[in-house]
């Protein structure tokens, strides 16, 4: 609890606040979780389609790659129908939409299906993350929020896991196809349970007392105003895309967001991969080394927040509880990565690489809160922007890794690029100053 907590509730003892912020944060988390399930089932269950549907490689990485060109493009639309329509249509809608994505996946009689359903699927988990970090700006208090930041990643990382862990599985017990219905199902009770229990406004939610109304609003004001429409005039709300797009601190967020997706990206395809090309691991094993790289990754994002809400309480430094933390981190990452390009033993490289995924996504919630800092009134635009250039930077990096080895031949030259690029991303923190908010 902060300080600001502390002394509100000690105003009003007699009235403990409610957890409705704790209850909408669950709600959000959840969501990532969901829409992680249903994204990441596909790479476990790519051969059982294409063998069942009769489909190429070329053809299978195609319906494996389209979720991420619309998922990158439209990150910056869906953060705007965020903003302008309120997260609870946005995110109803988005959840709904990636749910009947995952059924046409069950029901695709051929390629085209597929790639449609990929595209809705990448359009609808677009606007997710953007959405749900508009709703943190406005129910969190600014010192939880690198914390509420590392949890939404958290449960980004249950999804994934829980993918690789029960779809394999399912497919076993009734088939792809009703695997894919099956992980549709909790995507629509989400978004039922979601639109009755959210509000956009804090103060409008059945969910908060008013002291607990008075701790989310502790630090700033985050209640949105209603918009008076006869006084506003008809551009209020303009986005200003050209004040965003020049400010090199924009350019500096988007630079290592596209250093860590990149990075992620490379242990989230090729990595199982590299293992049996470099270190002659099974198929199996590479498997389950890649899942306890993911898992360094899910305690990097909870650890991540708790760390920069700590570094923010001690300092009040944006500077330090942002740029000092994930610049620290990644450049540990670096260095991480680098020595397991030295280590001759298999399990303590992919223990180091274990470490240097777990000091990645440590640098993540400050990635995410130094967004909303910047952002301003503009949050969903920044973000989505941010996020949008990193998928684009996955999406590339599976292509890119695969052009590096047909040229080179040479597998352990991987290492040595990603260590690369995550110490570019260190470099970007440097000159990051979360203060400069866009207005």
């Amino acid at each position: 609890m902060n300080d600001s907590e502390s002394t509100l509730q000690a105003d009003r003892p007699e009235t403990p606040p409610t957890k409705g912020r704790y209850q909408v944060l669950g709600l959000l988390t959840l969501a990532a979780a969901l829409a992680y399930l249903s994204r990441n089932a596909v790479g476990v269950a790519e051969s059982t389609i294409r063998e069942d549907l009769g489909l190429t490689l070329q053809q299978s990485g195609w319906f494996m790659g389209t979720f991420f060109w619309s998922y990158a493009v439209l990150q910056v639309p869906s953060g705007t129908l965020a903003q302008q329509r309120g997260t609870r249509f946005a995110l109803t809608l988005f959840a709904a939409a990636w749910s009947i994505a995952a059924v046409c996946i069950g029901i695709a009689p051929g390629l085209w299906l597929l790639l449609a359903a990929q595209l809705t699927m990448g359009a609808a988990q677009a606007g997710a993350f953007p959405a749900s970090c508009l709703s943190i700006s406005h129910w969190i208090p600014i010192a939880r929020r690198s914390f509420s930041c590392g949890v939404l990643s958290m449960g980004m990382q249950v999804g994934a896991i829980g993918a690789s862990l029960l779809t394999g599985p399912l497919i076993l017990w009734v088939g792809w196809r009703p695997a894919f219905v099956v992980y549709a199902i909790p995507g629509f009770l989400w978004a039922l349970v979601f639109w009755k229990y959210f509000r956009d406004d804090p103060a409008q939610s059945p969910l908060v007392n008013e002291v607990e109304l008075d701790l989310i609003t502790a630090d700033h004001l985050v209640v949105p105003e209603e918009p008076d429409k006869e006084a506003s005039p008809p551009d209020a709300k303009a986005v200003p895309w050209k004040l965003i797009l020049t400010r090199p601190v924009i350019w500096l967020v988007c630079g290592q967001q596209m250093c860590r997706a990149a990075g992620y990206m490379f242990f989230a395809s090729w990595f199982p991969t590299f293992l049996q090309e470099t270190r002659g691991v099974p198929v199996k094993e590479s498997g389950y080394l890649q899942a306890l790289v993911f898992s360094g990754t899910m305690a990097g994002a909870l650890c991540g927040g708790l760390l920069t809400d700590w570094m923010w309480r001690k300092t009040k430094s944006l500077r330090l509880s942002r740029s000092g933390v994930g610049g620290t981190f990644l450049t540990g990452c670096a260095s991480l990565i680098l020595a397991a390009w030295f280590v001759e033993s298999t399990l303590l490289a992919v223990s180091l690489l274990t470490v240097g995924a777990l000091f990645a996504a440590l640098a993540g919630p400050s990635a995410y809160s130094a967004a909303i800092d910047i952002g301003g009134e503009h949050v969903p635009q920044v973000f989505g922007l941010m996020n949008m250039m990193g998928n684009l930077a996955a999406a590339a990096c599976p292509i890119l890794v695969a052009e590096l080895f047909d040229r080179t031949s040479d597998w352990t030259l991987i290492l040595l690029v990603f260590a690369l690029i995550y110490l570019i991303g260190a470099v970007c923190w440097l000159f990051i100053d979360p203060r400069k908010k866009i207005e």
